[in-house]
């Protein structure tokens, strides 16, 4: 349900956001004006639309330093209630393969992107969680380490008269070389499936000032 979610929400802005970039002025540039950013995840309006709800929140702070390469700090937490590694098909966020319980991540991280070609972009970023594993009465169980990367590609759009505004929608890879510390039950699931996924949707948001 979240990611059927989500690939709806990344086509239906990312087709809207590219019809309303295309109908500024002529003047549109590519590379990055400003230096400063504030922005998140497109995807948190759904937090409380699903059930049970992802609880995801993300906030970046950004710096760019030159008109093709930007940094960023990025705070983020999110729930989920089974392994991620599952991949597209029939044991996709089902019940079945799903974990006693659930776990709720905080963590924070660093992303690098580069323009590689007018608003296509690469990203890397690389997130450090501390989870907590509850029962299904969300009491914690125990608590572990999560290492987090990100492998992005995607566009830079921009919106608004001033192009202060943005939206970044983009295909990924998620891998996790570290996660440590599972409950024994929870690491049974997780060791059924792989310590990466391909092709996630992404799409962020962001205003330049």
């Amino acid at each position: 349900i979240i990611m059927k979610s989500r690939f709806i929400l990344f086509v239906t802005v990312f087709m809207l956001g590219s019809f309303y970039s295309q109908a500024q002025d002529g003047m549109d540039k590519y590379g990055f004006e400003r230096e400063c950013f504030i922005g998140g995840s497109a995807f948190m309006v759904l937090t409380p639309l699903l059930d049970p709800s992802p609880e995801y929140y993300q906030l970046n702070l950004g710096y760019r330093f030159s008109p093709k390469d930007e940094i960023s700090l990025e705070g983020i937490t999110w729930t989920y209630q089974g392994p991620i590694g599952r991949p597209y098909g029939p044991d996709y966020e089902q019940e079945t393969t799903g974990f006693p319980g659930d776990v709720k991540a905080v963590g924070m991280g660093l992303a690098y992107k580069r323009l590689i070609w007018k608003g296509a972009f690469l990203q890397i970023h690389s997130t450090a969680f501390k989870q907590k594993f509850r029962d299904a009465d969300k009491r914690e169980i125990q608590s572990g380490f999560q290492l987090f990367n990100t492998f992005r590609i995607g566009y830079h759009i921009k919106l608004g008269k001033d192009k202060r505004w943005f939206l970044s929608p983009s295909i990924a890879m998620t891998y996790w070389p570290i996660n440590t510390n599972l409950p024994e039950d929870f690491q049974l699931e997780e060791d059924k499936y792989p310590n990466y996924f391909l092709f996630e949707p992404g799409l962020h948001f962001g205003y330049t000032f």
